[in-house]
């Protein structure tokens, strides 16, 4: 397993199942990682080296994309699969990230970027969101705050998260 960042979705959603995690972060700052480097500029990270990699939240802070999606794909073994989210409809945060939020995303955009890599049929991309959702969300308000049902109902038109699934084939295309 390779998470950003932190590995707190491939404990929660691993556990014992998982024989290895590791933690990619940009710097060394961060004292959870295992693994430092830039996903557009990597070539220390090992082929075929990870099952699963999960990238939440992260494609919009690189400015490369298509160059960290190529090392995504380059280090997923065959039958390998990419979970990631980015973000669509959302504020730019101006604190620490402000001065590298580069990119949102749409389905469609997603879609494109992952078929370059990963054969079409291979590619799962869904959307999260609604005009409810936006609004709730660019407002700054807190899950207790707002309806959970009324966050439930997708919207295409709404795009706040965009999630997809890729799967690296294992034979050569």
């Amino acid at each position: 397993m390779l998470e950003i960042a932190d590995n707190d979705y491939t404990v929660r959603f691993g556990g014992a199942a998982v024989r290895h995690s590791d933690v990619l972060h940009v710097n060394h700052d961060n004292p959870k990682a295992t693994l430092v480097g830039d996903l557009a500029e990597a070539p220390h990270l090992p082929d075929n080296g990870f099952d699963c990699i999960i990238l939440t939240q992260t494609l919009h802070l690189i400015f490369d994309t298509n160059a960290a999606l190529r090392t995504l794909h380059r280090i997923l073994k065959p039958g390998g699969v990419l979970l990631m989210t980015v973000p669509g409809i959302t504020q730019v945060e101006h604190g620490v990230r402000g001065n590298q939020w580069f990119w949102t995303f749409t389905d469609a955009s997603v879609r494109l970027m992952l078929e370059a890599l990963f054969p079409p049929s291979a590619v799962d991309v869904e959307t999260h969101g609604n005009v409810f959702a936006a609004v709730s969300f660019l407002h700054g308000l807190a899950l207790h705050e707002v309806s959970t049902a009324a966050l439930d109902y997708r919207d295409p038109a709404y795009q706040v998260i965009v999630a997809a699934r890729a799967v690296k084939p294992c034979q050569s295309a």
